[in-house]
């Protein structure tokens, strides 16, 4: 899939999130070429977007950011989680190198 990967590099997509669940998707901007056999595509709708940027060794480091993020900075902000798509960018790179950002 690094070979796909375009300017961002590999996608995790959190979508679809239901009562308790939602569904991980590990993706690629747009291919051009046929999507190999038992892959999906997705359009990911226009949104606001808020953008954090983590930085530390993964998964430890986006871990951590997520807990922040629903736990300190939606309370804080007044603002909801609207069910969108959470949007992961993982730029390729060493990601267990302590200053890797994401």
């Amino acid at each position: 899939m690094c070979e796909k990967a375009g300017k961002l590099g590999v996608l995790g997509i959190c979508k679809d999130f239901g009562k308790d669940e939602f569904n991980y998707m590990i993706g690629v901007e747009e291919i051009k070429d046929n999507l190999p056999e038992g892959y999906v595509s997705a359009i990911i709708p226009a949104a606001t977007w808020a953008v954090f940027e983590s930085v530390g060794a993964l998964p430890e480091a986006i871990q951590d950011l997520t807990r922040r993020i629903f736990t300190e900075w939606l309370p804080s902000t007044g603002y909801q989680h609207d069910c969108a798509p959470e949007l992961e960018v993982y730029p390729l790179g060493d990601s267990t190198l302590p200053d890797y950002r994401c």
